[in-house]
């Protein structure tokens, strides 16, 4: 059948499009990052091991343009993040608004043991 990568996946991918036509009354940005990254991410960013990607100390945050692109795009194929190997699908996330994409990314590039500078809706827009 789907096996837990499947399911995850599902779940995740749920998580990312349910209630939407609430995404206007999120405000905060650790709100943002509970309702549409922790499902795959975790509450304490360290990921699914094996499926989803650590957010700690992350090098792949740095590049605001490629943090910004993984939110409006999506992510599949392999990659590394952090010396590990990952291969899962993280659905574009392009419904939710620059305002709600700059806060979040602000938030995970200034949390989880990440430094970053804050990233603003209108970086967002201009990728968008």
């Amino acid at each position: 059948m789907f096996g837990i990568f499947g399911i995850v996946t599902l779940l995740c991918t749920y998580s990312f499009s349910n209630d939407i036509s609430s995404k206007n009354k999120l405000q905060e940005p650790n709100e943002v990052y509970t309702m549409y990254c922790q499902n795959c991410h975790m509450a304490d960013g360290k990921g699914l091991e094996g499926t989803y990607p650590s957010i700690i100390k992350s090098g792949f945050l740095t590049d605001p343009k490629k943090a910004i692109n993984i939110i409006l795009k999506g992510q599949s194929g392999e990659i590394i993040v952090n010396g590990v190997k990952f291969n899962a699908i993280m659905p574009a996330q392009d419904y939710l608004t620059d305002d709600q994409i700059a806060s979040v990314l602000s938030f995970v590039r200034n949390n989880f043991g990440n430094k970053g500078s804050k990233i603003t809706p209108a970086q967002v827009k201009a990728l968008r």
